[in-house]
């Protein structure tokens, strides 16, 4: 078998080596026109020398191919070309029994040594005709035509690397069909895009695949009742291990409230730590909520499952119930602090500037535009051809902060917006007949209106960055809640040149500021972050602050002091 596969490599070699026209003129290989399909068959060269057939029935012409192309052609075969119309019945039956055999024979005759493919799979050869037939007069027979090992292998027959199983079986067009088939489920069950960008989908499908043909997946019941109930078990596992985390480091235990569909009031209850949050459980408080000290046993609860000793922290929603609930837990656990949620803090200072009557009439004008310009289809197609234009950002009607993003996203699109209500188009001029038109065009136009427009945007921007930090998982906020609020109210300040201008606007900060989150937690965390205490240039020496680091010191025990001063000293020795 070697000896007899080294003889094929060579006889291959010799192929690509010499040329057509020399081969043809030897004895060596005897191929002659035996296949039945020259019988109705005219051949014949075209003006560049090339073989042109010629079928006798419907006379269309073949350039390429060879004789089996033709043979497709006058049996019938719709694939490799088009079929002959004309052609009688019972040359066509000749000819397709002419093609089964051809078939038969090259299944029988077409045998590929063991020691070129090295294990990899033959795979069926098309396009063979009765005048591929290669018959061999002795050891110095050369090969004409025949298979083409050279697909086989990346850098020719003599290539001693066996191809791999991916190589020889997962084509573009095998890939391109799973992808399909994973596609055709996502839009079927109308599963989000994003679910790709899941931890768990990459593993999914390397197990499946590992799984090989035939597998079956899960089904409905199995997902419901038994993985579900392994799933939770797992998961449970991992709570398990985070306690470690939470005795080692400390944790924020947060109430979130809300309503289902149901309406009813629920408590989910999740636990923060450097590792990651985790969620408890979620509880009904419909027999509670309106019960102060119930809502603080459910919160005492909560705090026995996870250790008294463990919680640093518990924030809860701004309510006045859950406010009053939060005071008696920290009176009943000295070393727990407690603090309404940050981002709902801030959006209730978003709510209050916008009702400023200068603010609340501001945003009223400027919505006319935006409304004016989706409700008209000439308008909207005018400032989407208009070069770099993007979308008008409209707000959203329970988030605060999406009204003066709009505000700013307008300012945006102030030149463009004036080329609009100034254009001399037939179809602008149409619009202006209407009042609502000349009302929009009156407030574009105003440059006093574009003027507050600004300014409100550049009052509220500090704001709103604080939030997207507070309303984000990319990092813990509590260290930043302090200086982002100072540096709002500080920024609003020097804005401004007499108090009577931002006044309206410090007082709604220092409002909300000093009633909910200027707590001894915040000073204490804006102390000890590396990116404020180290900057000599913006970091605030204000009494409140070393005084809330002092308070939260006081509320820990003896063994804890002397471990946080043990910290906090090279610290305090290099500010």
């Amino acid at each position: 078998m070697r000896k007899h596969g080294g003889n094929c490599f060579k006889a291959m070699e010799t192929e690509h080596e010499e040329n057509y026209d020399e081969i043809a003129d030897t004895n060596h290989s005897i191929r002659g026109k035996k296949d039945i399909a020259w019988s109705y068959v005219t051949q014949s060269k075209d003006s560049r020398g090339k073989q042109v057939l010629e079928c006798e029935y419907c006379h269309k012409k073949k350039l390429g191919g060879g004789i089996n192309r033709m043979k497709h052609h006058l049996a019938g075969m719709k694939g490799d070309t088009d079929a002959c119309t004309k052609v009688p019945s019972d040359v066509r039956y000749k000819l397709l029994q002419s093609l089964k055999e051809t078939e038969s024979k090259k299944r029988k005759n077409i045998q590929l040594d063991d020691s070129n493919l090295d294990g990899t799979p033959v795979q069926d050869v098309e396009d063979v005709d009765a005048d591929d037939i290669i018959v061999d007069s002795g050891p110095s027979q050369k090969r004409k035509q025949g298979v083409d090992l050279h697909a086989y292998f990346k850098r020719g027959v003599h290539d001693p690397t066996p191809p791999t199983i991916k190589a020889c079986m997962q084509s573009k067009e095998r890939i391109h069909d799973v992808n399909m088939s994973v596609a055709l489920w996502f839009y079927d069950a109308c599963i989000p895009m994003n679910a790709v960008n899941s931890p768990f989908f990459q593993p999914m499908i390397n197990k499946v695949a590992n799984m090989g043909h035939g597998y079956a997946g899960p089904t409905y019941h199995a997902l419901r009742v038994g993985l579900l109930c392994d799933a939770k078990l797992q998961v449970s596992l991992i709570v398990d291990k985070f306690r470690s985390t939470w005795a080692a480091t400390g944790c924020t235990l947060m109430a979130d409230g809300w309503k289902d569909t149901r309406h009813r009031p629920l408590v989910n209850f999740l636990v923060y730590c450097p590792k990651g949050i985790t969620f408890l459980k979620s509880v009904d408080i419909s027999d509670i909520c309106g019960s102060v000290e119930n809502l603080c046993n459910l919160f005492a609860d909560v705090v026995g499952m996870i250790g008294p000793e463990n919680v640093v922290h518990l924030v809860t929603d701004s309510a006045p119930n859950y406010k009053a609930a939060g005071r008696l837990l920290s009176e009943k656990f000295p070393t727990i602090a407690w603090s309404p949620c940050a981002a709902h803090c801030i959006n209730l200072i978003l709510e209050d500037v916008g009702k400023l009557p200068m603010v609340h009439d501001l945003k009223k004008r400027m919505s006319k535009v935006t409304i004016f310009v989706y409700n008209h289809k000439w308008p909207l197609s005018f400032l989407r051809k208009r070069p770099g234009w993007r979308e008008i950002i409209r707000p959203g009607e329970t988030r605060f902060a999406t009204s003066f993003i709009a505000l700013q996203s307008l300012y945006q699109h102030k030149d463009d917006l004036q080329a609009l209500v100034t254009s001399t188009d037939p179809e602008f001029k149409k619009l202006l007949k209407a009042s609502k038109t000349r009302e929009v065009k009156s407030i574009v136009l105003d440059e006093r209106a574009w003027n507050n427009c600004l300014i409100i945007v550049k009052i509220m921007t500090p704001i709103i960055r604080l939030l997207r930090i507070c309303d984000a998982d990319e990092k813990p906020s509590l260290p930043y809640v302090y200086e982002g609020m100072y540096r709002a109210r500080l920024g609003i300040k020097k804005m401004f040149d007499k108090k009577p201008l931002y006044q309206p606007y410090t007082d709604i900060i220092d409002k909300r500021w000093d009633r909910m989150l200027r707590r001894h937690l915040h000073a204490a965390a804006y102390y000890l972050n590396p990116s404020f205490i180290y900057s000599e240039d913006t970091f605030s020496d204000k009494p409140e602050i070393m005084g809330g680091l002092m308070s939260i010191f006081e509320k820990e025990t003896e063994l804890s002091k002397t471990k946080l001063v043990q910290e906090l000293r090279p610290c305090a020795s290099e500010v």
